[in-house]
């Protein structure tokens, strides 16, 4: 089977919307840790939101592995409810945070290669495959691509993708088209974000977008 990408058509799509919208510096977290526990909680709601659940555990001085692990479950949700879902929250939360601990706590997790450390965060409760790769990404610095939502709009309305594929089928052929490089995807991804909630949303705005000459999608008239 011929490859989704080409490796000059990622390139295009990267050195443009990086000359819109600059350097993004994501994702925002003081620490690794910080990192993995956004990781779960923006699952299924808006940045802003797990912004104020982090807000709310540093002021309640529990955002550490220790004092997460100590922290009744009833109050951990209720300090992360502004990120919604906060009782499925707190159990993919504290799942987590057992198994970080029982790896010897981020430290240990250092020094585990990508591949084996993935698949052992693919069995954590509520960690699928987005949830893993964020984690890995960004928390870990470690060269896999996070396919979300965005990522599938975006290039599903560029031409190169139905939008169907399955997720790890996106994920290697990103990763065959672009060098491993870990701070290639952080900076593509986070751009892929930006555009897509900025230009490229549910309902875009095809006028302003830096890549209409690329794309197949005239205004609206199909929405994948």
């Amino acid at each position: 089977m011929a490859p989704l990408f080409q490796r000059a058509q990622l390139r295009v799509v990267f050195k443009t919307l990086l000359s819109v919208y600059g350097p993004q510096h994501w994702w925002p977290g003081d620490t690794p840790f910080e990192v993995m526990v956004g990781a779960v909680l923006t699952q299924n709601t808006a940045w802003s939101n797990v912004e104020r659940a982090i807000d709310n555990l540093k002021a309640a001085e529990v955002l550490s592995l220790d004092c997460l692990l100590a922290i009744p479950e009833e109050k951990l949700a209720q300090l992360i409810r502004p990120a919604g879902y906060f009782n499925v929250k707190a159990r993919r939360l504290l799942s987590l945070c057992r198994f970080i601990h029982q790896q010897g706590g981020v430290g240990g997790l250092m020094v585990v290669p990508t591949d084996p450390f993935r698949s052992a965060l693919l069995q954590v409760h509520g960690i699928g495959p987005e949830t893993a790769d964020d984690i890995l990404l960004y928390a870990f610095e470690r060269p896999v691509f996070v396919v979300d939502a965005y990522t599938r709009r975006l290039f599903s309305r560029l031409g190169m993708i139905s939008g169907a594929e399955a997720y790890e089928d996106l994920r290697r052929e990103f990763e065959t088209a672009l060098d491993l490089d870990s701070s290639l995807f952080n900076e593509f991804h986070a751009l892929i974000v930006r555009h897509a909630k900025q230009l490229c949303a549910r309902k875009p705005r095809c006028g302003e977008c830096p890549l209409m000459m690329e794309c197949m999608f005239v205004d609206g008239s199909s929405n994948p």
